[in-house]
């Protein structure tokens, strides 16, 4: 079972909305999904409430969330997403430590990017693969991105993070569909919100792969550079969970060229 943890010490940067909205995309590809509510301010149990459905389907757990992830794996789902709270607290690292992938969404301000850079050390202590995603930023134009999110992007290079090449941007599209207990792909299935978030899957899938596939006894003791699944694997202090020799892991700096 591939578990994504959604994880970042501010508030407000958008963990539940994309658990949902990705919960949505992986639950109409067909995909069994737990969502994991380790949040107590329970934004994603409200929006399973309104939703009104079984699919996908949540369980609270804010005391810990081993066990939910157990009972994920028992119960036959291929999926578990955890949606974290604001914090470092010890619900965060377990969270962490469980994941395949974890995704740290950030908006391109200078509070969630001092913010996130504690997360990121806590991925990399815990020798985690992850990625931040640009969530609510502002749209493109003429396909090039804002310069305050050009900028943010490269600031997390500078410090070697993984960082998705694309961007979830702000539009009302991802509130309203909330408000209507669904995802992005629900409530406007031809919509840019609902392109930006299958892009986004795409991704992950793609990342999750590589991070899972069994390393090939010709390269063992080598580090492996799977570009063929969009994942970038670096030589940065990320992609071994810290500089002091551990494990390399690929590491997604996710990229949407195939």
């Amino acid at each position: 079972m591939n578990v994504i943890a959604f994880a970042s010490r501010k508030g407000g940067t958008g963990k539940s909305t994309l658990a949902a909205h990705l919960a949505v995309q992986a639950t109409m590809a067909h995909r069994s999904v737990l969502l994991i509510d380790a949040d107590p301010q329970g934004s994603l149990s409200l929006w399973h409430e309104i939703r009104g459905k079984e699919q996908p389907a949540l369980r609270r757990a804010t005391r810990g969330t081993q066990e939910a992830v157990k009972s994920a794996a028992r119960e036959g789902h291929e999926w578990a997403f955890i949606d974290t709270p604001p914090n470092l607290s010890a619900s965060v690292s377990d969270a962490i430590r469980l994941a395949t992938l974890v995704l740290i969404p950030c908006r391109a301000s200078v509070f969630d990017l001092t913010a996130i850079v504690e997360t990121i050390d806590l991925c990399r202590k815990l020798n985690r693969p992850y990625s931040v995603i640009f969530n609510a930023v502002p749209s493109k134009r003429s396909d090039a991105e804002a310069a305050i999110v050009s900028d943010a992007r490269h600031g997390l290079t500078a410090i070697k993070a993984p960082v998705w090449s694309g961007q979830i941007t702000h539009r009302a599209d991802y509130c309203f569909a909330l408000g209507a207990g669904a995802g992005a792909r629900e409530f406007g299935p031809d919509a840019t919100a609902a392109n930006e978030i299958s892009r986004l899957w795409s991704v992950i899938e793609r990342s999750v792969k590589a991070i899972n596939e069994p390393a090939n006894p010709r390269t063992l003791g080598k580090q492996a550079s799977p570009r063929s699944a969009v994942v970038h694997q670096s030589s940065g202090p990320q992609a071994a969970g810290g500089e002091h020799g551990r494990k390399r892991l690929p590491t997604p700096a996710v990229d949407e060229r195939t």
